[in-house]
């Protein structure tokens, strides 16, 4: 298939790359233009490891082909500064919310995408909105009770 020009707005800025319009989201964002925070898992959508912003709601970047984003306003990790996430952030730090750190960009997003739409939610509603992030390492509770952290402040 002939090489396309893709248009990008990740991260505040327009990125030109030229590829294959069957390449993924995450292959482009990883591989054309170097931003490492989000990561490949599953490749099937039940990770949660390559979750990203598009136009403000959090979706898995190994779903999406990366020509479907022409227009939108792609955010990652790489170079994203947000209260929210900064709050976050530390408190994940603070709470240890992370041991290998594989699914930390995905539950930071949807952590992010849960205070933006609901600033005071219960532990039922973040244990829902971080549910489709998977976590090998911590049972969930550090996560959980960093997102409490971020509350509170």
């Amino acid at each position: 298939m002939a090489e396309q020009v893709i248009k990008l707005y990740v991260n505040g800025s327009v990125r030109e790359i030229s590829g294959d319009p069957r390449q993924l989201l995450v292959d482009v964002i990883r591989d054309d233009l170097d931003l490492r925070a989000t990561h490949i898992g599953c490749l099937s959508g039940d990770c949660g490891a390559c979750s990203v912003m598009v136009d403000g709601e959090v979706r898995k970047s190994c779903l999406s082909l990366a020509v479907s984003m022409e227009g939108a306003d792609v955010r990652t990790l790489d170079g994203w500064v947000d209260e929210t996430l900064l709050r976050l952030q530390t408190a994940f730090i603070a709470k240890n919310a992370f041991q290998c750190g594989f699914c930390t960009s995905g539950m930071l997003m949807a952590a992010t995408d849960l205070l933006r739409r609901n600033p005071r939610p219960d532990v039922s509603e973040i244990r829902k909105a971080i549910s489709g992030n998977l976590c090998r390492c911590t049972g969930y509770e550090p996560i959980i009770q960093a997102i409490q952290q971020a509350i509170q402040k």
